[in-house]
C-alpha cells in the first residue's frame, strides 16, 4: 500500500469515532448526560488513537494546512453516512451545497501555486 494512503485510512476510522463519540448520543436521550459523556469520552480516546498516528505519518506526506483539510473532507463524508443511516436524518440540498463548498477548499489547499 502507498504510505500516502495510510494518514488517510486512518483519518477515516478516526472520524468513524469522532462522529459517534459526539453525535453518537442523541439517540439515547433518556440516558443521564454523565453516562453519555463518560462513553463520549472512551470513544474519544480511541479516536486519538487513530487521528494521532494519521497526522504523525501523514505529516511526512502533507503539511498540517493539507492534513487538516482532508480531515474536514473526511469528517463530511462520515458525518452524512452517519446522519443518514444512524441518526435517519435526511439530507437537504443546502446542506450538500454547503459542503460542496468545503470540498471546493481542497483545490484551493492542495494547487501548487
Amino acid at each position: 500500500m502507498n504510505n500516502s494512503l495510510t494518514p488517510i485510512i486512518l483519518l477515516t476510522i478516526s472520524n468513524i469515532f469522532m462522529t459517534f463519540a459526539w453525535y453518537g448520543h442523541l439517540r439515547f436521550k433518556n440516558s443521564a448526560l454523565w453516562l453519555v459523556i463518560l462513553i463520549s469520552w472512551g470513544i474519544a480516546f480511541a479516536e486519538y488513537c487513530f487521528q494521532v498516528p494519521a497526522n504523525r505519518i501523514g505529516h511526512q506526506y502533507f503539511n498540517a494546512a493539507q492534513l487538516k483539510t482532508m480531515q474536514e473532507v473526511i469528517t463530511l463524508i462520515v458525518f452524512c453516512f452517519f446522519s443518514v443511516f444512524y441518526l435517519k436524518e435526511g439530507l437537504k440540498w443546502n446542506y450538500l451545497v454547503g459542503f460542496g463548498f468545503i470540498i471546493l477548499a481542497v483545490f484551493f489547499v492542495f494547487k501548487k501555486w
